[in-house]
């Protein structure tokens, strides 16, 4: 059979680039001076749900922390009580991913309750209670911060747990809640125990991120 010099030109292009292919498998290296190489890689990727009230969830500790987690390379979604576009305290808007009553704690790596005022009004039911339980035994990371701890505390998760929550110069009730729900409360921004992380307020939401993106990256 005979073979012309564009066919053993194309012949042996198609061999080399075989060749490259098996070698990057092998190896996992990219080939030397080759500007069209893409890495093969089985990274998982890490994914997170955050858990708003659909009315007044305080903006700061939803929009900082969705940030951070996905320059690190984390997803979120995002889940309240009802479809449509969930509104913060000040006004930011977060398109609602998925209903709360769908969401299951063992699919993520992380679930994340916001706080705000609208917190206790909306999340404070039996959905968030089941979704936690199913993150905890599921080995996921749990986080809430601001008010939201106390919806942990009331689904029985804090119970033997250290724990921070919001509190004000003249209301110290989330503490007496989280307390009454068996928690030790500390006095600190961020407080993790095993893979709870509690924050106390919107000022803490960048530390609480990085926290629990800190934690997820260990899983």
């Amino acid at each position: 059979m005979k073979i012309d010099k564009l066919g053993l030109l194309i012949l042996g292009l198609l061999t080399a680039a075989s060749g490259v292919l098996v070698l990057q498998l092998i190896t996992g290296s990219p080939p030397v001076n080759n500007p069209n190489y893409m890495p093969i890689t089985n990274k998982v990727l890490k994914k997170a749900a955050f858990i708003v009230a659909y009315r007044d969830y305080r903006d700061q500790e939803y929009f900082i922390p969705k940030e951070i987690f996905e320059k690190a390379g984390v997803s979120v979604v995002t889940a309240s009580s009802q479809n449509g576009i969930a509104v913060g305290v000040d006004g930011g808007e977060a398109a609602v991913d998925l209903l709360l009553s769908a969401l299951r704690g063992s699919d993520y790596d992380a679930i994340v309750f916001i706080g705000g005022p609208g917190a206790i009004k909306y999340l404070d039911v039996a959905d968030s209670y089941r979704v936690a339980k199913e993150a905890i035994i599921g080995r996921k990371v749990l986080g809430a911060i601001c008010v939201a701890p106390i919806i942990l505390a009331n689904g029985g998760i804090l119970d033997g747990k250290k724990a921070t929550v919001w509190s004000g110069p003249m209301n110290k009730t989330a503490i007496d809640l989280i307390r009454a729900g068996g928690a030790t409360y500390v006095e600190a921004a961020v407080i993790s125990d095993g893979l709870i992380v509690t924050g106390n307020g919107p000022d803490a939401s960048e530390e609480f991120a990085k926290k629990i993106v800190e934690m997820i990256k260990k899983q």
